[in-house]
């Protein structure tokens, strides 16, 4: 399985940027998202940045992992799935 870690760009030339998750640093592509600024958060994925994303969308990937972290560790995992727990699942208009 891979995932997209949700980054924060501090810096860049454009073809490269320096981005951080957490205590991680690490330098990755940007070819694939013209004038992505310092300070954007993009999902990167095989140290590619693959798309940028809002704030909202940052904090629940974010979350999501650390709920996998946690419940790898036998911790609770409630608090990082909040905007899920009492909805129902919804298939997709497309698979309806």
């Amino acid at each position: 399985m891979c995932l997209g870690l949700p980054m924060t760009i501090a810096e860049t030339d454009g073809i490269t940027a320096l981005c951080e998750y957490g205590n991680e640093q690490r330098r990755v592509s940007v070819m694939l998202l013209p004038d992505v600024p310092v300070g954007a958060k993009v999902l990167v994925h095989i140290d590619s940045a693959v798309r940028v994303l809002d704030d909202k969308e940052a904090r629940l990937i974010s979350d999501a992992l650390d709920g996998l972290e946690a419940s790898l560790n036998g911790q609770d995992i409630d608090r990082y799935f909040a905007d899920l727990i009492g909805h129902e699942p919804q298939l997709p208009e497309h698979l309806r």
